[in-house]
C-alpha cells in the first residue's frame, strides 16, 4: 500500500495496519488455478484444430470471439458478487429483459442512444433493488436473485407478449457485426470493460475493500470498510453489465427475444469459478474469469462442429467444474499443511 493511500485511509479513520494484515492473509490463502485452465484451453484448441477443419477458420474464430464477448461481460459482473461472498442468479433474465426493452424502444422510434440508456437504467435499477433486498432487508442473495431469475424473465415475456421483437434499425445491428483491426467490436468492448475492472480490482482501494469483505465481512466492517457501499456496488455492477450484454446480444441477433440468454447465469458462475474465484468470497480475477468463459465457449463451439450431443456438453461442463474445484482445494490444503 502506497504512502499516499495510507495517509488517505488514516484521514478517514481506518486502521491501515489491520487492512494490510488482512490483505496479506488473503494473498497467502488459496492458489489460483488460472494456469491449469489456460493450459487446458490451449490443449483443447490444438485438439479441435486437428479434429475439425473448420475450427481454426477465420469465420469460426471470429464467431468464438463474439460469443465469448457476451459471456465474458456477464461473467465479469457476476465475479464482483462472488468476490464479496454473494451470488447473482438473475443476470441471464436481466440480459433478456434489457434486450427486449431496448428492442421495443427502438421499434417505437426512439434514438439509439436513448433506447440504450433506458435499458441500461433498468439494469442499474434492478441491481440497486437486489442490493437493497440483500443488505437492507436481510434476504439471502441466493433467494433474492433466484426470485429475480423468474421475475425478470417473466417481465421480458410480458413486455414482448411472448414474441420476438424485430424490425430494428440497421445502424443498431451494425455495431455488433462490425470489426476494428480485424477484431469484432464486441470483443473490443469486452476487453475495454475487462481492463477497467481489472484496474479497479488490483490497483484501487475499492478493489481491496471488495476482496477484504469477501474474505471476512466482520473483520472488514471492524476496520472501517463500508459494507453497504461495497454490496450496492457489486450487485449494481453485475446487473448493469448483464443489461449491457443483453443489449449487445440484441445488436448481434438483430432481434429482441424474451427467451435469450437462457442459463447464462450458470455459465457466468462457472466461468468465474473455473477461472479461480472462490464461492466463499475473497478470491477471483478478471483474467481468470475471461479464461474460464473462453474455455466453456470453446467446448460448446467444438462440440457443435463435431456434432456432439448438447447434453454431453452439459455433462462435460459439470465434470470440468468439479475437477477444477477439486484441484484448487488440494492446492489450498497443501498450502495450509493439511
Amino acid at each position: 500500500m502506497s504512502v499516499l493511500q495510507t495517509s488517505e485511509l488514516k484521514k478517514q479513520g481506518v486502521n491501515v495496519s489491520v487492512i494490510d494484515k488482512l490483505s496479506q492473509r488473503i494473498k497467502q490463502k488459496g492458489v489460483p488455478v488460472e494456469t491449469f485452465v489456460v493450459l487446458l484451453t490451449a490443449l483443447l484448441w490444438v485438439v479441435l484444430s486437428f479434429a475439425s477443419p473448420y475450427f481454426l477458420t477465420e469465420g469460426n474464430v471470429l464467431n468464438i470471439m463474439r460469443q465469448v464477448s457476451i459471456s465474458g461481460i456477464i461473467a465479469f459482473g457476476v465475479l464482483f458478487t462472488i468476490l464479496i461472498a454473494g451470488i447473482d442468479l438473475s443476470v441471464g433474465s436481466v440480459a433478456a429483459l434489457a434486450g427486449v426493452v431496448v428492442a421495443k424502444l427502438l421499434v417505437l422510434g426512439l434514438p439509439i442512444w436513448l433506447a440504450v440508456a433506458g435499458a441500461m437504467g433498468l439494469g442499474i435499477a434492478i441491481g440497486l433493488f437486489n442490493a437493497f433486498a440483500i443488505f437492507r432487508l436481510g434476504i439471502p442473495a441466493f433467494i433474492v436473485t433466484l426470485a429475480g431469475l423468474q421475475a425478470y424473465r417473466g417481465g421480458a415475456l410480458l413486455a414482448s407478449d411472448g414474441m420476438s421483437v424485430s424490425g430494428l434499425p440497421k445502424a443498431f445491428s451494425a455495431f455488433a457485426r462490425g470489426e476494428f483491426l480485424g477484431i469484432p467490436t464486441l470483443f473490443w468492448t469486452m476487453v475495454i470493460i475487462g481492463l477497467i475492472l481489472h484496474f479497479v480490482l488490483t490497483k484501487t482501494r475499492t478493489g481491496r475493500y471488495l476482496i477484504a469483505m469477501g474474505s471476512n465481512q466482520e473483520s472488514a466492517r471492524r476496520v472501517g470498510i463500508n459494507i453497504s457501499k461495497m454490496t450496492f456496488l457489486a450487485y449494481t455492477l453485475s446487473a448493469a453489465l448483464a443489461a449491457l450484454a443483453g443489449i449487445l446480444l440484441v445488436s448481434r441477433l438483430s432481434v429482441g427475444t424474451p427467451t435469450a440468454a437462457m442459463a447464462y447465469e450458470l455459465n457466468a458462475i462457472a466461468a468465474a469459478v473455473v477461472g479461480g474465484a472462490s464461492l466463499f468470497g475473497g478470491r477471483g480475477s478478471i483474467a481468470g474469469t475471461f479464461i474460464g468463459a473462453l474455455l466453456f465457449v470453446t467446448i460448446a463451439n467444438g462440440a457443435n462442429l463435431l456434432g456432439v450431443d448438447p447434453f454431453w456438453q452439459m455433462v462435460a461442463a459439470g465434470v470440468l467444474i468439479a475437477i477444477v474445484v477439486y484441484i484448487d482445494n488440494v492446492q489450498k490444503r497443501r498450502k495450509s499443511g493439511v
